[in-house]
């Protein structure tokens, strides 16, 4: 395996199309709707970013922030989304130097705390996330747990 490679889509804008259409396939949101968000950051109307590790061009892990990942709570934000990293790439610290970069990215810029809604137990504490309250997520039936990094 090569080195991992980590960046914000401002250091690769020309992989704009394509990290929307991995978010997309991974998440079943239309690819329209972070190129929406993407164009925001991108455009610097928004300093919420969108952050790829790749292995070589491949993208083998991402994740980005916006206002609210779609629960009740509208008061807690920004919220990252869209957290994934491919199976074989799981287990390797990738998705944990992601969440640290878009900590420190975010903090750089003043913007602090950030939220996430997830129903992972014990992944985000290692990255000092904190649960912080249970949300209802748009559309879901059950309650969902929120984590804050201060």
């Amino acid at each position: 395996m090569s080195e991992i490679k980590y960046i914000t889509l401002r250091e690769r804008v020309e992989i704009k199309d394509e990290a929307a259409a991995w978010f997309s396939s991974k998440w079943g949101v239309p690819k329209e709707a972070y190129l929406e968000c993407m164009d925001a950051y991108l455009s610097g109307e928004t300093e919420y970013g969108w952050y790829i590790a790749l292995d070589g061009d491949k993208i083998v892990s991402g994740m980005g922030v916006i206002e609210n990942d779609f629960h009740d709570r509208k008061d807690l934000s920004p919220n990252v989304c869209a957290v994934f990293t491919e199976e074989e790439y799981r287990c390797q610290g990738i998705a944990g130097n992601l969440l640290n970069m878009v900590v420190e990215d975010l903090k750089s810029k003043g913007i602090t705390p950030v939220y996430l809604v997830t129903d992972h137990t014990g992944f985000y504490e290692k990255y000092g996330w904190e649960f912080y309250c249970m949300a209802q997520g748009d559309g879901e039936p059950e309650m969902t747990r929120l984590y804050i990094h201060r």
